[in-house]
């Protein structure tokens, strides 16, 4: 038997609360993905302010894209496609590019949760609460609240920083998320310093 100590996984600290963007970053090539983008350049500024608040407060950042079916794709051949795509997707990315320390997930569904290792990331960040912000706000955003709610975690979905294919499709889904249990509010109400600190119990 080794005498050698087993090593130990460095200790994380303490964070309530996680950002997941979903399905930002993108091409926007998929059917209905003109109509998309030009919904998405709207609610670009409130994603932006919701980014820049997570940071300011060292919350955790989460990127979660589709791998759109190719799977041998990684997350910087995702984003490098995106801004080979034309100046307007290029925009979007650049108006929340990823930082060094931020996190990646691809997703082959809807759910943000489906089939990938976000449930473990979140676990090993000790996330309490998450913000969503993303496109579609009807399909992907919606299913992924809902995975994270039946998960135990706080949701909250920041309804200015989401899109769909239209307004009325993103505020059907908003009263969904509510319905849910979801939390729904404005990126500028997200309390992020207090989120940071208190997690379920603010």
């Amino acid at each position: 038997m080794s005498s050698r100590t087993p090593l130990k996984a460095p200790q994380q600290p303490r964070r309530a609360a996680a950002l997941l963007l979903i399905d930002w970053i993108s091409d926007w090539r998929m059917a209905g993905g003109a109509q998309l983008r030009r919904q998405a350049e709207q609610v670009l500024p409130a994603a932006a302010q919701l980014l820049a608040g997570a940071r300011r407060h060292g919350v955790p950042v989460i990127y979660a894209n589709d791998n759109r079916g190719q799977w041998r794709s990684d997350f910087r051949t995702v984003l490098a496609e995106s801004r080979a795509a034309g100046t307007a997707a290029a925009a979007i990315t650049d108006g929340l590019a990823p930082a060094p320390e931020d996190y990646f997930v691809l997703k082959p569904k809807h759910s943000a949760f489906h089939a990938t290792p976000l449930a473990l990331l979140l676990q090993h960040l000790h996330t309490e609460v998450v913000v969503l912000a993303g496109v579609a706000g009807n399909q992907c955003v919606l299913a992924s609240a809902i995975d994270a709610h039946m998960r135990d975690l706080r949701v909250i979905v920041a309804a200015d920083a989401c899109a769909s294919l239209t307004a009325a499709a993103n505020t059907a889904a908003m009263t969904q998320c509510r319905a849910f249990g979801c939390g729904v509010q404005r990126s500028a109400s997200v309390r992020w310093r207090s989120l940071a600190r208190r997690g379920k119990t603010d």
